[in-house]
């Protein structure tokens, strides 16, 4: 037991010392007719403390406003049961006899209560130390907000982080297409003998500029991204023919993949419906998911563009492997920020490029994710919508 007028020590001293220990506050005030209610409850619980041990401490309202306001006492004199929870208040002139009624289920409560109430201290340290106050209380609440804010931050951060890299390495695709026109063009003009072909000329001048042009889109978005922390992805979708993008992104595979002589097979019917979508992104998934096709898929194996128009509102593009696949366990994995297969441990990368594609994907309203494709491979199907 543990009595306390004293309130330096009371705030002092580590109020919950036992989250074990049945603990009741006595509310009393200077009031002459209150005097003889207080002496009775004092002394009916200094005689349950001799035969159950319990932590009890009598408090002034006068010195603990805050308190009050916090339990919301309307009466004194008032018994409030702190430990365990839940909080309980008794008030009115005869205590004694309310206490009476309680004592048996309050005594009970604690051991029922005992892993609620353990969980629920270890969670809060701020109640481990002292009675919650009404400025305690405020102060947790902006605690809590704070840490949703930083953890909101954090993601933000995060996301940033993932543009920057994939905008960046997405560079490279533009960069090589636009290197390769216009060496074309230098080879050309260097040959003295050759007569020049202007239309030749004049397609490479378009395709570079093109490839210019979308270099330019990127870098724009790299120093969007790097200058604003609340950078979200934006899409500006228009009327797109997937026929023609998927047939221009073929043309101008990288040279590195172009090297490798990979037979990419086009299964697109020409009568497909224009999609609603930002061509640029999608040029990037689909790239994104054709080099994969083509890193991890043998040499003498097609890889497979394939485009229906399933549903009515929905178009649905497959670009199928016969590579290593994806286990079963890690398919929804490999969609998550940073996240890498075994597989690809000590290979060059980021590990983004698929979380990039589905954050791309939803920002549509569609949907991305992968298949087996019979017993060897995988097959990355997405969705987007038909524009109406």
């Amino acid at each position: 037991m543990g009595v306390s007028n004293n309130k330096s020590e009371f705030f002092s001293s580590p109020f919950y010392s036992d989250n074990n220990t049945l603990l009741i506050l006595l509310f009393v005030d200077n009031r002459h007719s209150s005097r003889k209610n207080i002496e009775q409850i004092k002394s009916y619980l200094q005689t349950l403390s001799k035969d159950y041990h319990f932590d009890w401490r009598i408090l002034e309202i006068s010195e603990y406003p805050h308190l009050v306001e916090h339990f919301k006492l309307v009466a004194t004199p008032a018994l409030v049961k702190v430990n365990p929870p839940p909080q309980q208040t008794l008030a009115g002139n005869d205590l004694t006899a309310k206490l009476q009624k309680y004592w048996y289920k309050w005594q009970t409560s604690l051991q029922e209560n005992h892993d609620i109430f353990q969980d629920s201290f270890d969670e809060d340290i701020l109640l481990k130390t002292c009675l919650p106050s009404s400025e305690l209380i405020r102060l947790r609440d902006d605690i809590f907000g704070l840490r949703t804010e930083v953890k909101q931050l954090k993601q933000i951060l995060k996301f940033k982080e993932e543009m920057l890299a994939m905008l960046a390495h997405d560079l490279r695709s533009p960069l090589t297409a636009a290197s390769i026109a216009v060496e074309t063009i230098e080879l050309a003009h260097k040959k003295t003998d050759s007569v020049p072909n202007e239309r030749l000329y004049g397609k490479l001048f378009k395709h570079a500029k093109t490839q210019l042009s979308t270099m330019n889109t990127m870098i724009t978005n790299l120093l969007q991204v790097s200058q604003d922390v609340n950078y979200q992805l934006n899409i500006v979708p228009v009327k797109v023919n997937l026929l023609n993008l998927c047939q221009d992104i073929i043309n101008n595979l990288p040279s590195e993949l172009k090297e490798q002589e990979r037979s990419i097979l086009q299964d697109i019917p020409q009568d497909l419906p224009e999609v609603y979508a930002d061509s640029q992104l999608i040029r990037q998934v689909i790239i994104n998911l054709l080099e994969n096709a083509i890193k991890y898929s043998p040499i003498s194996a097609p890889i497979i563009l394939s485009i229906i128009h399933k549903t009515t509102p929905k178009v649905q593009i497959s670009i199928i492997d016969e590579g290593s696949g994806i286990p079963d366990k890690q398919k929804k994995s490999i969609f998550q920020g940073g996240f890498r297969l075994q597989r690809d441990s000590n290979a060059e990368g980021y590990g983004i490029g698929l979380a990039f594609c589905q954050q791309i994907i939803n920002a549509h309203y569609g949907q991305i994710w992968v298949d087996d494709n019979g017993n060897q491979g995988s097959c990355f199907r997405l969705t987007l919508p038909v524009y109406r």
